[in-house]
């Protein structure tokens, strides 16, 4: 992994490199690629032993002209500001690229959550809480799930907002649990959209996905649903990770049964049904039909992307690939499907909950489910077509193309104020 690749400028090459396609001004784009504001707070909480903790946190808003911000947070010790700067402006073209009314935001906390009790993560939890509640609201920004956070922060942090502002307002946040207001499909939705985008290029590029080896780096909720639903598709996961190594069957796994390893020992590693145990870089340049990468940012750089062996990688990490590995990778003829797309479905879902919340009307997994591949599929179509009619070097690029696009026309229609 490189640890030099800043995302944040990552971010900016990628919205450059797709601007060069576009009629828009030079200085509408340079407003592109800088965030609204950004908050940084100090939280401070009591600790179990006494003392008193401190922890860095963030917040994001990155643009807001097709709606309120919308984005996650994050709970892991290399948080930093470019990271979130990044992470909200992936948001913003994540949510243009399958059509959706939000802009985009992104939060996060420098903390590692193993090191600490339950109860000093919900006192960190509804310290940031407090700290967001003048700029976060839903038509304002909301926050959901994201690294190492799931439904019951996000129950805290609503929990937080409503004692404070005397409200019920339950789509101030998404991912909650389904009787605080969440959403059937939520939890799967980030790992269904990396399916659906992998099957929807299987039969873009003519291949049979049902015939196809996989493997996932990351093992976390994304990478285990996506490696759930692609098996029920036909193909074989030869190969998954974690945090603490990688192991290989040829024949393939059960990815439930890998998860459940998982669940009862916290590590993929040491799983029986492995033929053997294999490094983080050996999955990734494994000789495999589709690669997976469900982990952080910057996973693969241009030296790995040298060695990559797969001939498919969707993205259900956001910008698990540095911009100089993407054109190693289109130089080598390597099929991408970008995040802002593969991996949409959190954030659509997250759409689809708010609306529920708003209306007070719930709907069933099947609905979900059923809206969400329409969305996907719409936006892959979309996508192939901005490839081949602006004739761009890659999936990403075409996927900015479309964003931005959407982005301009948003704020043209609205005009620059004051």
């Amino acid at each position: 992994m490189s640890q030099e690749a800043n995302p944040f400028e990552s971010l900016q090459e990628q919205i450059d490199d797709a601007a060069a396609y576009i009629d828009v001004d030079a200085d509408v784009v340079d407003r592109l690629k800088h965030p609204e504001r950004v908050l940084e707070t100090n939280l401070t909480i009591d600790m179990d032993d006494g003392t008193t903790g401190r922890f860095k946190a963030f917040r994001s808003q990155f643009n807001g002209d097709r709606g309120p911000y919308k984005g996650g947070i994050r709970y892991h010790p290399g948080v930093t500001r470019d990271e979130v700067k990044a992470l909200s402006g992936w948001m913003v073209y994540k949510c243009a690229t399958v059509g959706i009314p939000y802009g985009g935001g992104k939060g996060g906390i420098v903390i590692d959550p193993s090191e600490y009790s339950a109860g000093e993560i919900e006192r960190v939890t509804r310290s940031f809480a407090k700290e967001l509640r003048p700029f976060v609201g839903e038509d304002k920004d909301i926050p959901a799930p994201d690294v190492n956070t799931g439904q019951r922060e996000m129950n805290w942090i609503k929990d937080t907002y409503e004692t404070l502002e005397n409200v019920t307002e339950p789509g101030v946040v998404t991912g909650k649990a389904i009787d605080s207001g969440g959403s059937e499909g939520r939890v799967e939705a980030t790992g269904r959209s990396t399916m659906l985008a992998a099957r929807e290029v299987f039969d873009y590029l003519g291949k049979d996905i049902s015939d196809a080896t996989v493997a996932v780096q990351g093992y976390g909720n994304a990478g285990w649903i996506a490696a759930n639903l692609i098996d029920d598709l036909g193909a074989d996961v030869v190969a998954v990770s974690d945090s603490s190594g990688a192991i290989h069957n040829a024949d393939g796994f059960d990815p439930v049964a890998v998860k459940d390893f998982k669940r009862e020992t916290g590590s993929v590693s040491g799983y029986e049904g492995a033929d053997e145990e294999v490094s983080n870089e050996d999955l990734l340049t494994m000789d495999v039909d589709l690669l997976v990468p469900a982990a952080l940012e910057n996973a693969i750089d241009e030296a790995l992307a040298r060695d990559v062996n797969a001939d498919v990688i969707v993205e259900a990490a956001n910008g698990p690939l540095t911009p100089d590995a993407d054109d190693v990778l289109t130089e080598r003829d390597v099929t991408v499907v970008p995040d802002i797309l593969a991996n949409a479905g959190g954030v659509t879902v997250s759409y689809f909950e708010w609306v529920q919340n708003r209306q007070r009307f719930y709907w069933t997994e099947g609905r979900v489910n059923e809206e969400l591949e329409a969305i996907i599929v719409d936006a892959f179509d979309r996508m192939t077509d901005a490839y081949e009619s602006f004739d761009t070097p890659n999936l990403r690029t075409a996927c900015y193309v479309n964003a931005i696009r959407r982005v301009v026309s948003a704020y043209e229609d609205a005009g620059n104020w004051p």
